[in-house]
């Protein structure tokens, strides 16, 4: 196997390829909007050519993590224990320092939510863990979900079952080694033959294709070899895989991330039963309220604070501590205040002295235990999409339009769609996986054109796209500042360095984060400065393909705040129900080759949602009763 700096070069190398379009299946060709002016990041000439350049910088960026990472920390529980607890965790990335001197205390059947501000250091944490840079001992089996199965000729039932097969002759092997051991651990040996009888290889295959069925893959696409899969479905054979062979630790970095609403509902309630030990990121309220029984906060102090309950509860929690906080904070600077008056006026009067000499002996006290220090608040976000000049609607407009991609009727994706667009409009697009809706935003860009009837736009409409894959396919070795003036030099010739910093600062991207090279910043980080660039653009219509992955809490607060503000044109493909609920006035579902607008038959977000959640428990059940027959062996 190659060395790490030589893997590195190597996906270097196949970053700048696919950049330069040197492979079949690459191209960074910047789309063009309806008034025939370039606009950079907006579109991709094909899907292929996302993923193909997706691929190689992931592959990059998670060699980056590899090499520029260090971490330490003494493993303080018992070694063969099923918690695991970290004393003394350190961990930095590109010399960086991102968390310091804290505690890691993770107890067997617990669900944890992490959470912390994009670029903080969450996804470095999980590949930290992962990678075991502090020791762990080799009972507990780990896997960490962030990245898709690699391409083979392997379909994914039988890659999933080769992965079970190995776990389980791990498992056995620890086993016999323990039996043979002169002293041998009585508790530890029963928990693997736990572990065995609860992976039971008889239901292997009826459990990998359940888990499968419930992330969207239908009979024909579970019999795919992997390497004809796209990167999406591949992060689902890569999901589906972890789930299966449900290790002792689980590691998943914004899960939901590649998925629609049914998937995401139904991986929601699979989680919620999750046994073992579960730390994930997400960015989604709803879905960490439904999985989480705990919430890891990675504070702006560098450091891990836990609490109990879910997101809800968290945030309640913290809100009363922190007002508790505050007022103990007042209250003890104001008694420090009052004393110091007392020493200030005290003079040289000898009896006055003495006192004030008393009185100083409290602060010393107090500081040698410790002040209460005052609530560091985060910093507020506030992104902003400029207004732009109204045009008279509709500025788009879909007549008894249908497409295929092979142009022949008997495979439409869609037939006889009417609707219109205008910069009035603010549309949530949701649908299962497969049923078209990025190919209706292709289609309303123009980067798909119509088999049957015509999509007309107005002549001055100007477009941007954000898709999944925006955000890798910016330049890993410039700096967010850089990209930004080169992109725009000609449209602003006079413009200087601090003008361009106001640009990529209003969404968020402050300090050495516009400076650094964009590699060394993380996923959220890298999507706000995707965002940046959208706004350059000073579009009429926003089409936002899943724009909240990586995005934190707070991010996603100041873009539907913005979106909210915007004077023009919305349409959004998401799984973010949040999302949803703040800023879509029309639901569009997009079902039997055609789009339904929800909203009109008085179906709400939470309705949808609702409906999902009854299909997925219906698919749960079903996959309970599969997996209690093959081990009877009913067939």
């Amino acid at each position: 196997m190659p060395s790490a700096s030589k893997q590195k070069r190597m996906a270097e190398k196949a970053a700048k390829a696919a950049a330069k379009g040197d492979t079949p299946s690459s191209s960074m060709t910047p789309a063009t909007s309806t008034n025939g002016h370039s606009t950079p990041m907006t579109n991709m000439s094909a899907n292929a050519s996302e993923e193909a350049l997706a691929d190689a910088q992931a592959e990059m960026k998670k060699l980056n993590l590899a090499t520029d990472r260090s971490a330490a920390g003494v493993l303080v529980s018992d070694p063969q224990s099923r918690d695991i607890k970290i004393d003394q965790y350190t961990l930095s990335f590109h010399g960086r320092l991102l968390i310091e001197g804290a505690e890691i205390a993770l107890n067997y059947g617990q669900r944890y939510g992490l959470l912390g501000e994009n670029g903080s250091g969450k996804s470095t944490f999980l590949q930290s863990i992962a990678e075991r840079d502090v020791e762990i001992p080799d009972h507990i089996d780990i896997y960490l979900v962030s990245g898709a199965a690699e391409p083979s000729d392997v379909n994914a039932l039988d890659y999933i079952v080769a992965s079970a097969k190995e776990k389980v002759a791990r498992l056995e092997k620890l086993a016999e080694d323990m039996s043979l051991a002169d002293d041998v651990d009585e508790v530890a040996l029963e928990q693997i033959y736990e572990e065995l009888e609860e992976m039971d290889p008889s239901t292997f295959e009826a459990k990998a294709g359940a888990i499968l069925s419930g992330l969207g893959f239908s009979q024909v696409m579970m019999a795919k070899p992997t390497k004809d899969m796209s990167g999406g479905w591949r992060m689902r054979v890569a999901l589906a895989r972890a789930l299966f062979v449900k290790p002792h630790l689980l590691l998943l970095d914004e899960p939901t991330s590649h998925l629609d609403l049914g998937a995401v509902v139904w991986l929601e309630a699979y989680l919620a039963t999750y046994n073992h030990i579960l730390i994930l990121t997400s960015h989604s309220a709803d879905f960490m309220d439904n999985v989480c029984t705990n919430i890891m906060d990675l504070t702006v102090k560098k450091k891990m604070v836990y609490y109990g309950g879910n997101y809800t509860t968290y945030v309640r929690t913290k809100s009363e501590n922190e007002v508790n906080q505050m007022k103990a904070y007042a209250k003890q600077q104001e008694e420090i205040q009052h004393i110091k008056k007392f020493i200030a006026s005290a003079g040289t009067y000898a009896n006055l002295v003495k006192q004030a000499k008393s009185k100083q002996k409290i602060i010393d006290k107090m500081e040698a235990a410790g002040l209460i220090e005052k609530v560091e608040q985060p910093r507020l976000l506030r992104f902003n999409f400029e207004d732009v000049k109204k045009l008279p609607p509709p500025i788009i407009a879909f007549s008894d339009v249908a497409f295929s991609y092979s142009g022949e009727k008997k495979d439409y994706l869609y037939r006889d769609l009417n609707f219109g667009i205008d910069m009035d409009s603010r549309i949530a697009i949701v649908g299962d996986n497969g049923t078209g809706k990025s190919t209706l935003l292709n289609l309303i860009t123009g980067a798909l054109v119509p088999v049957e009837g015509t999509v007309s736009r107005h002549n001055s409409l100007k477009l941007a796209k954000y898709s999944q894959h925006s955000a890798d396919q910016l330049p890993y070795d410039v700096s967010p500042v850089d990209h930004l003036a080169s992109l725009y030099h000609e449209k602003f010739p006079t413009a200087d360095m601090q003008f361009w910093r106001q640009q990529i600062g209003r969404f968020g991207v402050t300090g050495a984060h516009q400076t650094n090279p964009i590699n060394q910043l993380s996923d959220g980080l890298r999507n706000r400065v995707v965002f940046a660039i959208l706004a350059m653009e000073h579009p009429h219509v926003l089409l936002l393909d899943e724009p909240t992955n990586h995005l934190d809490m707070a991010s996603i607060d100041s873009l539907a705040a913005a979106i909210k503000e915007f004077e023009g044109g919305v349409v959004i493909v998401s799984h973010d129900f949040r999302l949803i609920s703040q800023v879509a006035d029309d639901l569009w579902e997009v079902k039997d080759k055609t789009v339904t607008n929800l909203t009109k038959e008085d179906i709400t977000i939470v309705d949808y949602k609702k409906s999902l959640a009854k299909r997925s428990q219906a698919q749960i059940e079903k996959a309970r009763l599969i997996s209690k027959n093959a081990t009877k062996g009913v067939v």
